[in-house]
């Protein structure tokens, strides 16, 4: 399928974690539960996924490697979340408290406590938090993010609260970052601005209404939009997309935003 805008195809990827119940506008099917809804990359992206995630139970304690030290078969994952819905006392893991060996964090992945290791970090709507590969990290109960992330499945977990599903030990300590989590990489929306981050393979934003000099600027070239307040319409208003959607566009000029209210773009670095 070709074409200067459309529309990207979703998939709904249940997860034992997931929701029964979703924010609209979106709708999961009867006996399931939804833990991410995806966009699925086009070609001219391959490498670059936008989805969302809504959490109902906490997620693993896992590990993504970087490009450099993925191994044959494997890809590396950096990714980025913005924190949409948050009920009280939401939380995000991410590093550790203090510096640690490979051999405490095996030992505690081991017995349970590697919970106790990790930062939480409370979460609420407008937090952004920048997760180079390497980190530690897990996602509690109770939260609505968008996910913006190299297109990669490679997941290493350590903990998995007892569930029938594979642990990756060996792995996991092999790539994962000890220390802790850099304050640099977490803000706010309100801190950042139009620009929630800037990375070594993908760039976020967030704006409000029609983009600016600066952001038309940043974004000549193939790109992502994922209205989540408003509508954008192609400037030859064939294709359009409103909150729950996420178009394809081949630079901002296509894209008309008389319509908009607060819209995502996302690039390739």
């Amino acid at each position: 399928m070709t074409g200067s805008v459309r529309q990207i195809p979703t998939r709904l990827v249940e997860k034992v974690w997931g929701c029964s119940s979703l924010p609209a506008p979106f709708t999961a099917p009867s006996d399931t539960r939804i833990g991410e809804i995806w966009f699925e990359p086009p070609p001219e992206l391959p490498r670059l996924l936008v989805k969302y995630l809504f959490t109902s139970e906490k997620l693993s304690v896992q590990v993504h490697p970087s490009d450099s030290n993925a191994l044959p078969g494997e890809d590396g994952k950096e990714e980025c979340w913005l924190v949409l819905d948050a009920q009280p006392g939401a939380q995000l893991a991410i590093g550790f408290d203090e510096k640690v060996t490979p051999q405490q964090i095996e030992a505690a992945a081991r017995d349970g406590s590697i919970e106790e290791l990790l930062t939480w970090h409370p979460a609420h709507p407008g937090d952004v938090f920048y997760l180079p590969a390497g980190t530690v990290h897990a996602i509690g109960p109770g939260l609505a993010l968008v996910e913006v992330q190299q297109n990669s499945d490679t997941t290493f977990r350590l903990y998995d609260y007892g569930r029938p599903r594979e642990l990756h030990l060996d792995r996991a300590l092999s790539v994962a970052d000890c220390t802790p989590y850099n304050p640099k990489n977490k803000g706010t929306v309100a801190q950042r601005g139009n620009t929630l981050t800037n990375g070594a393979h993908f760039r976020l934003d967030r704006i409000e209404g029609a983009p600016g000099d600066e952001i038309l600027q940043a974004y000549t070239g193939p790109l992502l939009a994922l209205p989540l307040r408003g509508k954008l319409v192609a400037q030859d208003c064939k294709v359009s997309a409103g909150a729950g959607e996420c178009l394809f566009a081949q630079d901002l000029e296509v894209l008309d935003f008389r319509n908009a209210g607060v819209t995502l773009l996302t690039r390739p670095a």
